[in-house]
């Protein structure tokens, strides 16, 4: 699938929706279109393809059979 794009050089443009975390993380996209609306990276809620931090808290999983 295509996103519009606009870039920081203010162009416009579409790329491949799974190059675009990776333009976004490289600081080339300014803002790209969902269907709600255009998005302004930093400004905006995105969320990231990658997991940063990890999860620190305890296990919680239970790994046995059935549920105790």
């Amino acid at each position: 699938m295509l996103v519009q794009v606009n870039w920081t050089n203010k162009r416009y443009d579409y790329v491949k929706d799974y190059m675009l975390d990776s333009l976004i993380e490289a600081g080339v996209v300014a803002r790209f279109l969902r269907s709600s609306g255009w998005v302004t990276v930093g400004v905006d809620p995105i969320r990231s393809g990658k997991n940063k931090g990890g999860y620190r808290g305890p296990e919680r999983r239970h790994m046995g059979g059935a549920a105790a």
